[in-house]
């Protein structure tokens, strides 16, 4: 039982069966980013039943946006709240009634929990509206490596609901309930996709000799790779280089060395300057480690996502939110970052705000499985406090004049 303070919280708790009901519909009917019609149909369906102002749909493609006024609107502010809404392509291996009726696809990161508290805190806002100002309440499509956030912002997110400042939750498995962790700057790496392409020449595997065999060179490449970081990075600084992908030839043809290999991975950063030497040593180290065997070697390197950074006022503002429910003890104000990445930085970009993770890992074993897990599941335990400290964001952030 989760020991919480609040009215935001007390208020919320009561409809918390209702909230688990709509999760759990939501998570046996995952989509994929911008392919998230039900989700955003059931969503639109619960915001007018809670009586919100406003519902603008097809912002970002299948995103939407909900706006609550709250009883006064002296200051003229607007506040942001973001939840993703997409799901992963993964098969899940859950047993329970409400596991994915959709094969290969499974919310395996939470996002229905997220989509959940924030329809949970929208009910509470436009029942009490104990506010001054305007709640943008975002629900975002394409988390999951489809820059669903760059989408929205492109289609006018923030120039139709010019917030002041933003932002986002995620569960995190690592933590108890009850808890709350972030820090003021650096909450996410920056994600980065990288393609190798090696060129030698093919041949017999029998008359090695005759050929440049780009096997032999991309294992060279891949251990040489490694240095970057170790020679090259600061040890205060962090980055982390991983290639996840190999292919040359054909496993049916063991005696054909083949003339082109391709070699992919990631690379994680926080600092962009840290980023741009990574990406130039890569070029430099790659095409000299090939040339050193007759053979080239081109790389190709995409900026996906950028780190994730908490602006440090709006950070502060979101630990102490996060006491006034569940106090002092209970929220680490110095979470160390994650090399996982989120697209919420592109918000972070634009606006200031800040990005918090809240804990859902429990002794018994429920919600305590690794995001992206095939038996993942939310803890529907939490529903009521993410809402509350959704709610209460914009209760403290813009209060009512006395």
């Amino acid at each position: 039982m989760l020991k919480v303070g609040g009215r935001a919280f007390a208020q919320i708790s009561a409809f918390h069966p209702e909230l688990t009901a709509f999760r759990r519909d939501l998570h046996a009917h995952p989509e994929l980013g911008f392919e998230e019609v039900y989700t955003a149909a059931r969503v639109k369906e619960a915001l007018e039943r809670s009586g919100v102002d406003a519902i603008h749909t097809g912002i970002g493609k299948t995103g939407l946006v909900a706006t609550i006024q709250g009883r006064q609107n002296a200051c003229g502010r607007m506040i942001g709240l973001r939840a993703d809404m997409d799901a992963l392509p993964m098969t899940e291996l859950n047993e329970f009634v409400w596991k994915s009726s959709r094969s290969g696809l499974m919310h395996g990161c939470g996002h229905d929990g997220h989509t959940a508290m924030l329809v949970g805190a929208a009910r509470y806002l436009a029942a009490t509206r104990n506010f001054d100002g305007t709640a943008v309440l975002i629900f975002q499509p394409g988390e999951e490596g489809y820059a669903g956030a760059k989408a929205m912002i492109q289609d006018g997110l923030f120039e139709r609901f010019p917030v002041q400042s933003v932002y986002g939750m995620h569960n995190w498995p690592a933590l108890r309930p009850g808890t709350v962790g972030l820090n003021t700057g650096p909450m996410m790496a920056a994600a980065d996709r990288v393609t190798i392409e090696i060129t030698g020449r093919g041949g017999h595997g029998a008359h090695a000799y005759q050929t440049v065999d780009p096997v032999l060179v991309s294992a060279h490449i891949i251990t040489a790779i490694q240095s970057i970081v170790s020679r090259n990075v600061r040890a205060i600084d962090s980055a982390v280089i991983s290639i996840c992908a190999m292919h040359a030839g054909d496993p049916g043809a063991m005696s054909v060395v083949p003339g082109q290999a391709t070699l992919v991975g990631t690379v994680r950063t926080f600092n962009p300057a840290v980023q741009d030497m990574v990406e130039r040593r890569l070029a430099e180290l790659c095409a000299a480690v090939a040339v050193g065997f007759g053979a080239t070697a081109t790389v190709h390197y995409e900026r996906i996502y950028p780190a994730t950074i908490n602006t440090p006022a709006e950070s502060d503002f979101a630990a102490n939110v996060a006491e006034s429910l569940l106090g002092t003890e209970n929220v680490m104000r110095d979470l160390d970052p994650s090399m996982g990445s989120e697209d919420f930085a592109f918000m972070l970009q634009v606006k200031p705000g800040a990005y918090f993770r809240i804990g859902q890992g429990a002794d018994s074993g429920a919600g305590s499985c690794a995001l992206h897990n095939t038996r993942y599941d939310f803890n529907d335990d939490i529903l009521p406090l993410g809402a509350a400290l959704h709610a209460s964001l914009v209760e403290q952030g813009m209060p009512l004049s006395v």
